[in-house]
């Protein structure tokens, strides 16, 4: 019996001694585990809430309080006549850049005061007037059958969806609403999916940073705050074009 561990032993010392040779002939180093990188992490966006203040709903998005919605009522204050002067949109519409056959969404297209300015400018394609109160978009189809114009189509849209088939606009508008979505997270999710592939948003908001704009806080933005918004959401800043009086023109493409 002892003869027979006595023939093992070698056998045993040789397969200790070969890993230690290995060992020293990667010049000393004991091997180490395999490093691997950290997974990437993003945190999802998320809201909260808080005491809601005097023109805010209590609901916070990214350190945002989302503003009161501008009702119906407020048609007169959109078609004022000091608008031009004000905000210029004529400029504004001058800088989007539209092929004639563009499909491009108005969200919250109110009483389609861009609507019907931008619908000279899309004369093979069509302006999707979204807005999720049927009051303007009843306003909307009397004033496109009193203009006899053909290419703006009142849509309804949800606070949450604006309810468009996937890849189907080559831009969407967004004059002064964003602010008052109550779903921003959802509301960017869907319009990215409705957006073709390299689909840019024109996001138009009262300046934040400029204490000029006679506009309450709630309902202006900074450019800061929607790029961060909008970047969380999949999108990608591409310039915030100069030049309006109260506004930002800031530009922003599906990645």
């Amino acid at each position: 019996m002892k003869s027979r561990y006595l023939i093992l032993a070698p056998i045993i010392l040789l397969a200790l001694l070969i890993p230690l040779a290995i060992v020293h002939n990667q010049k000393g180093k004991l091997p180490t585990a395999p490093t691997l990188a950290p997974a990437a992490f993003v945190e999802a966006p998320t809201y909260t809430t808080a005491p809601p203040s005097p023109d805010g709903i209590g609901k916070i998005f990214m350190g945002r309080e989302i503003s009161h919605v501008m009702g119906h009522q407020g048609l007169n204050w959109l078609e004022r006549n000091e608008r031009e002067m004000e905000e210029a949109p004529s400029r504004a519409i001058a800088l989007l850049d539209l092929m004639p056959e563009a499909v491009i969404a108005d969200i919250g297209a109110g009483s389609g005061y861009y609507s019907f300015r931008i619908a000279p400018l899309v004369p093979r394609g069509k302006v999707i007037a979204v807005d999720i109160q049927q009051e303007m978009l009843d306003f909307l189809k009397a004033e496109s059958a009193k203009r006899e114009v053909t290419n703006v189509q009142p849509h309804l849209g949800a606070i949450d969806d604006i309810k468009l088939p996937p890849d189907t606009l080559d831009a969407a508008l967004m004059v002064d609403s964003y602010h008052e979505f109550s779903h921003p997270i959802e509301m960017l999710t869907s319009l990215h999916k409705a957006l073709k592939p390299g689909g840019k948003i024109y996001l138009l908001e009262y300046r934040a940073e400029d204490p000029r704009v006679p506009i309450k806080p709630l309902h202006k933005m900074s450019e800061a705050q929607a790029r961060k918004e909008f970047e969380a959401l999949g999108f990608t800043f591409v310039e915030n074009k100069p030049g309006l009086p109260w506004q930002h023109f800031l530009i922003f493409e599906k990645s």
